[in-house]
């Protein structure tokens, strides 16, 4: 279901970043993205800074 979301931003994005031409939109699909991160990383129970630890430990 996030995937819908995230090719539905970013097609909006495109689209309005073609009409408008204005390319600050094609930031927002990546910008969502990172907030969508966030976000996940924070609901793990562990604090903020140990999870991020973990994750870019892993091979």
């Amino acid at each position: 279901m996030v995937f819908y979301l995230f090719v539905t931003v970013t097609a909006i994005c495109l689209i309005l970043a073609l009409r408008k031409k204005k390319p600050i939109f094609l930031v927002i699909p990546f910008l969502s993205m990172i907030v969508y991160f966030i976000i996940q990383v924070a609901l793990v129970p562990l604090p903020f800074i140990e999870t991020v630890k973990f994750i870019f430990s892993l091979n």
